[in-house]
Order: C-alpha cells, then structure tokens, then sequence
C-alpha cells in the first residue's frame, strides 16, 4: 500500500547518517499480498504499544499441543507480538542432552524469533554444558520443581506431587502453620534459583500450588515478595508477567517496579488455542505504567550463559 518512512535515533547523544535512501515499488499480484493485521481492541492496544516504543515480545512460548512453527508465525506477523520459542530441557523432558539441544537450536536457524531454553527442575544446570547453553538467546526458568527436605521432589503444578507439610499444630497458634512454613521453604528455594542458577528470567513467577493458590494474597507477604524481587534484582533476572496463570499479582509487580525489577511478557501457552492471550500482561502494563526501560529484551546484552 502506501505509507511513510521514518528514521529514528534512539539515544539522544548517539549520531546516525543516512544517504541515498531509495525506495523501489514490488510489482506483487493483489492475491500474493499477506494477511491484514488482526483488528480488535486488544491488538489495537498492542498497536498504540508499538508506537510508544514498547518493546512487543512474548518471550514464552511453546511449538506443542498441534501449534506450529508456522501457525505462531503467523500469529506473530497478525498481531505485531514478536515471539521467543521455548524448548522445555531437563529430567523428563523432550530434551535432556547437550545434542538434543543443539539439534533443537539448528532446527530454529533462520526463523525470525528469539529461541529459548526452558530450564525445568534443578538438575538442569548439570545436564546442559555452559557452551550450549550459550547457544540459546537466553534461559529461563521457574520455582515450580524442587525437592523438600524430607527428599521429595515436587512438581508444583501436579497436585498428587505436593505435600506442603506435616499437620498444623493444635489450636490457634498452630492455625495454618504448615502453609506458613512451606511458603518460607518456597521463597528460600525460589531466592537460591534466582542467585545461583545462570538464567535471564525468571518464569510463572510466584506461582502457588493449587490447595493452598487461593490463599495467595495473604501467603504473599511483602516480606517475602520482597526478599524474592530483590534476589532478582541482584541477580540481573528479569520476572514474567505470565498470561496463562495471570501471576504475579499487580502488588507484587508494584513492588517489583519500585526495587528496580525488570519484566518480560509471558504466554507459556499449553497447546495452540491459547497463544495470543496477553490481556493479563497488557492489563498489568496498563496499570503500572511500564514503559520500555522496565522490559527486558534477549540481545541488548548477552545472556548470562553467554556470559559464562
């Protein structure tokens, strides 16, 4: 069609010369002509995004349950959300070898998406050599998996794996002490993932087994949200603003803001129908008024695999 060129200088001490710009019309059959832009009053959102410089990135996202690399493209390319592909490796997951993970990274060459490695459990650290690790554009991870001190390892999102405990005390005081207790187990294990484990972000952040995720709120204290925000902050690990899971909560990410965090967008689609929901991470963008300083992108710098 027609349209209007733009040159842009981002950094205002930086300089940029530009000469001989040309412009050459393709002469495309009307029927060769790509899709139209998705049209509704969330992608008309993520439209005014783009034009405040926002950087429009969904940095979780899954090739699984029938959605293909084309399909996520397409999507990409209707909706101006710009996507990181992410192949989920450790214990008892596709991938679990350095070749499986190179493979998996050639396979992506030339696509136009960032490729990421889903770090699942703890044993990953030692599954995977720090060279091909620096292979993906950048790592992420959650504290869904760990083992207890009773040995257990637990996967938070399989209910029949939890045990939050041995059974509260008798009387008031005792009322929840069991819950109290595996909180502050789980904010000491997400603190040393967060310090210790070579990642960019940190991935379903917050996230709470389902017999106690209705508690959420009040286990959430503002101690323990900030002992974890400022393991991240320190660590240079960017917290998701997750779709699926709608986690964390606006008053940790309020919290999160204040301390200096950085965020990311994050889908973590379970098949093919539900990527594209970003109205959470919009409706939080929304209202803390993020701009693209607080966002984390892969490449400004490089990853702390890279780094190693």
């Amino acid at each position: 069609g027609r349209g209007t060129f733009a040159l842009q200088c981002h950094d205002p001490e930086s300089q940029v010369f530009y000469r001989n710009l040309r412009v050459r019309p393709l002469k495309t059959p009307a029927d060769a002509a790509g899709p139209m832009p998705l049209v509704n009053e969330r992608y008309v959102r993520i439209l005014e995004l783009g034009q405040a410089n926002f950087p429009l990135v969904d940095l979780h996202a899954h090739l699984k349950g029938g959605l293909t690399l084309e399909q996520a493209l397409a999507l990409s390319r209707g909706t101006g959300m710009f996507l990181g592909i992410a192949a989920n490796c450790g214990k008892g997951f596709p991938i679990q070898t350095d070749a499986e993970a190179a493979a998996w990274v050639d396979s992506m060459k030339g696509q136009p998406v960032f490729v990421a490695m889903q770090a699942e459990g703890r044993e990953w650290i030692s599954m995977f050599s720090k060279e091909t690790r620096a292979r993906f554009d950048y790592v992420f991870t959650d504290a869904m998996t760990w083992t207890n001190p009773a040995g257990k390892r637990m996967r938070l999102w399989i209910p029949e794996e939890v045990e939050i405990g041995p059974e509260p005390l008798v009387g008031p005081a005792g009322e929840g002490a069991r819950e109290q207790a595996f909180m502050d187990l789980l904010v000491s294990k997400t603190v040393g993932i967060l310090e210790t484990e070579p990642i960019d972000v940190y991935a379903n952040s917050t996230f709470l087994p389902a017999v106690i995720a209705e508690r959420y709120d009040t286990l959430w204290t503002e101690a323990r949200m900030a002992k974890v925000i400022d393991a991240a902050v320190k660590s240079g690990v960017a917290i998701e603003i997750g779709g699926r899971y709608k986690i964390p909560s606006e008053r940790f990410l309020r919290l999160a803001k204040a301390r200096g965090a950085k965020f990311t967008f994050g889908t973590n689609n379970a098949g093919a129908t539900d990527l594209g929901d970003w109205s959470y991470p919009l409706a939080m963008q929304k209202a803390l008024g993020l701009t693209w300083k607080d966002m984390f992108v892969p490449g400004h710098q490089p990853s702390r695999a890279q780094r190693e």
